[in-house]
């Protein structure tokens, strides 16, 4: 691949500031991007991310709200008026059993992993150039059943109809759409959903001995697909949902 395989181009990507939204947001600047637009809610991340590279441009916002689909509307109009590729990254975690569950709980995921995507690619559509393209961080959980995720996982599954959907939809309009589906992930994902340190590393240990390739993922691992899938030599993919998960499905 081309160092400047994304030479000029404007890029989102929500949650941008930590795991694998801040390694995607790297890649693309590296490969050539005039500008990254990440988001996030915690300036801070957000800030630590964008000073390792000047192509990195970080907007606080809550892009589950049309305020914060402003803000990054704003943002592109700002940085180039037009956007090449849109990466939905950001998304939240929590392990709940369900008569634990509560309405907030219920609603915090479904927001963030659903009802964001959904109203950030309905604002910054009319940016979007032909040609462009969307990617959607989901989840192997979209297929597997797990006690205390079934939010989560439900989710994601509405991510993977999202990636069908939309592909169908914009199709006409030049924009393909796809997605990524992580397995494991050495993320700060399960501390931020209140796993203690050694439980997360319990967790990855297990999670390594489980799966063919005998580990758990990198945040490379995700984002060099999130790029792939985004370059122009994809041109022709779009609908579909990559699993990068070590073999996680086949066992």
């Amino acid at each position: 691949m081309s160092e400047k395989t994304f030479a000029d181009q404007y890029i989102v990507v929500t949650g941008g500031g930590t795991g694998i939204g801040r390694a995607a947001a790297l890649a693309f600047a590296e490969q050539g991007a005039a500008g990254v637009v990440i988001t996030g809610r915690r300036r801070e991340t957000l800030d630590e991310a964008a000073a390792e590279h000047p192509a990195l441009i970080p907007v606080v916002a809550d892009v589950t709200t049309p305020e914060g689909a402003d803000a990054v509307a704003a943002a592109i109009t700002e940085h180039g008026g037009r956007l090449d590729v849109l990466v939905h990254n950001a998304g939240i975690f929590r392990n709940t059993p369900l008569d634990a569950l509560d309405a907030d709980a219920v609603r915090a995921q479904l927001d963030i992993n659903v009802t964001g995507p959904v109203l950030l690619t309905a604002r910054l559509l009319p940016l979007l150039r032909v040609g462009g393209n969307i990617v959607l961080v989901s989840s192997i959980s979209a297929r597997l059943a797990g006690a205390g995720s079934s939010v989560y996982s439900a989710s994601k599954a509405a991510v993977d109809s999202l990636v069908r959907s939309w592909a169908v939809e914009l199709g006409p309009k030049g924009i393909r759409v796809n997605g990524v589906a992580p397995g494991q992930v050495d993320t700060p994902i399960l501390g931020i959903a209140g796993m203690p340190p050694e439980a997360v590393q319990d967790w990855y240990t297990q999670y390594a001995a489980s799966v063919p390739a005998g580990r758990i993922g990198t945040v490379h691992d995700i984002s060099s697909w999130i790029t792939r899938l985004a370059e122009p030599s994809s041109s022709w993919i779009t609908g579909e949902i990559i699993t990068i998960d070590g073999g996680k499905l086949l066992v």
